[in-house]
């Protein structure tokens, strides 16, 4: 199993905010530099998909594994013999608001989804998770 885990905290961001963000899925190629588009199918639940696709590459469908409302969720990508689990949490601390974001390729054939995929997602997610947080802050202006 492969994992990795950025982690980062801010303030004057409300958890409601970036919720109303991560659930606006067709809005993502707003803030997600690297995105062409972004479609959910259906409700913003466990067992709905979602049709990704980032610039200059195929679409992939990326299945929501799990949903903790206002607070956490998780989607599968299925890879020939592999599959990344990527998580989105957030949790209030004294210090501010906690984003957490892990990412997880497991099965046989993950060496080469690491490779072609999964390390390129978790080189992204700092500048991504900025350009959340800048975009969570346009809601307190």
């Amino acid at each position: 199993m492969w994992t990795r885990t950025y982690t980062q905290t801010y303030h004057g961001v409300k958890r409601e905010d970036i919720w109303r963000i991560w659930t606006d899925m067709s809005h993502w190629p707003t803030w997600h530099d690297d995105l062409a588009s972004c479609t959910l199918e259906g409700d913003f639940e466990v067992g709905s998909y979602f049709f990704l696709t980032p610039k200059g590459m195929k679409t992939f469908k990326i299945k929501l594994v799990e949903v903790h409302e206002g607070y956490s969720f998780t989607d599968c990508t299925s890879f020939f013999g592999a599959k990344m689990y990527d998580t989105h949490s957030m949790e209030e601390t004294a210090e501010g608001l906690k984003l957490t974001n892990t990412l997880v390729v497991k099965g046989p054939l993950k060496w080469l989804w690491i490779k072609l995929v999964a390390q390129n997602v978790a080189n992204t997610i700092p500048a991504e998770t900025e350009a959340l947080i800048k975009k969570a802050r346009q809601f307190n202006v």
